[in-house]
């Protein structure tokens, strides 16, 4: 019987100090336990891990080394395969209609490459709507509204316009699409166009000038207006204030952007200009070497919601030889280019004066010693001296 109140002490419990018997007081002292009971079956692999990766300690870091490498493999397939198939898909909107092969008594390879580039008065897939907006009437097939010369070489850049009432010799010639054969004949340039086409005119040009064309490109009205809108509009200048109800001119003084059909209407313009045609072919130089330079630019180049809609609208546009391949259409506007920043020279075909012919009308007569020197000189890619003054 247990003794109350005083006497003994009753032995004490161990504590847990020095012991290991099977009493447990239930208090903790400092050891760290594991929460998964050393399980290997358990939810957290028999260890500690389980809970250190589950709280977000423990997690590998990144393997920058890998990530650099993929997101370099991935860059350089960017870098080669939109190029590519940019280049594909430019080549083929190219319009391959113009066959070089079938012009008759061509002259001998000349030193440098020479362009024939043609503005036409096509209205092909113009709205009538379109066609009045653009003042360009309404007029079946079409004829050539303007043509350049464009030269590259050793000797830099010449670009040379030619008056559409230059009075030429066009040379017999056998239709490549008709087959009716066309008797020699002294007529203004722009009627070779008319009579049987590009390949005509490319075989009166080089049977006047004496210079192998070796590319052709043409653009029409509607698809050279295209490309102004498509591009933002150019910046022009004007010295003083034109207007001019048959292409629709209407600028004031000073400097001023221009639309597609603002644009067309500069260089068809030539009523209202002093020197009637000849005026207008230096306009048609400058607007075009201003569009080059616009296409050019960097924020059109690095902008695909710009660069891919201005190359649509000028591929889908643009008729050239079978021959040429998208790279010889970008060394032609690269040429062009270089005209319009001082690198190379632009001119006027040299004339006497203007003059009127009683069977022709109004016609252009070259400078026969000048222009000849000229075209001489390109021939042998030579640097040109001869100014149209």
């Amino acid at each position: 019987m247990p003794v109350v109140g005083g006497g003994g002490v009753p032995p004490q419990r161990s504590q847990g100090y020095d012991d290991h018997g099977p009493y447990d007081d239930g208090y903790n002292q400092g050891q760290v336990y594991r929460s998964g009971g050393g399980d290997p079956s358990g939810p957290y692999g028999g260890d500690d891990g389980g809970d250190r990766r589950a709280a977000g300690y423990g997690k590998p870091p990144p393997n920058w080394r890998k990530r650099i490498k993929i997101g370099a493999i991935v860059a350089l397939v960017i870098l080669i395969v939109v190029p590519v198939a940019t280049y594909f898909w430019a080549d083929s909107k190219l319009r391959r209609e113009v066959d070089l092969s079938k012009v008759e008594d061509r002259p001998g390879d000349t030193e440098g490459t020479n362009y024939l580039i043609v503005g036409s008065d096509s209205r092909e897939g113009l709205s009538e709507e379109r066609q009045d907006e653009l003042h360009t009437g309404s007029v079946e097939g079409k004829r050539t509204d303007s043509m350049m010369i464009l030269h590259t070489g050793d000797n830099g850049n010449t670009m040379v316009s030619l008056p559409r009432d230059w009075m030429v010799t066009i040379p017999s010639f056998t239709g490549s699409e008709t087959g009716n054969r066309i008797a020699e004949q002294t007529q203004k340039i722009n009627a070779a166009y008319a009579i049987e086409g590009p390949e005509l005119l490319v075989r009166t040009v080089e049977y006047n000038t004496g210079l192998k064309i070796d590319h052709y490109a043409e653009i029409g009205f509607g698809g050279f207006a295209n490309i102004v809108d498509e591009l933002g509009g150019v910046e022009m200048c004007f010295d003083e204030a034109v207007k001019d109800k048959n292409s629709g001119a209407d600028f004031e003084k000073g400097c001023q952007d221009l639309d597609g059909a603002e644009a067309l209407a500069f260089v068809r313009n030539r009523y209202a200009l002093p020197g009637g045609d000849l005026d207008r072919t230096k306009n048609q130089q400058k607007l075009l070497s201003k569009l080059a330079s616009e296409s050019a630019k960097i924020t059109t180049i690095m902008n695909p919601f710009k660069l891919y809609p201005t190359m649509g609208a000028g591929l889908d546009s643009l008729i050239v030889d079978k021959d040429m391949s998208l790279f010889n259409v970008l060394q032609m506007f690269w040429a062009m280019k270089g005209v319009s920043g001082g690198d190379g020279k632009s001119m006027n075909l040299p004339v006497v004066s203007g003059g009127t012919d009683p069977r022709l009308g109004s016609v252009q007569k070259w400078d026969e010693p000048k222009a000849k020197q000229l075209f001489e000189q390109l021939k042998n890619d030579d640097k040109v001296t001869v100014s149209a003054d």
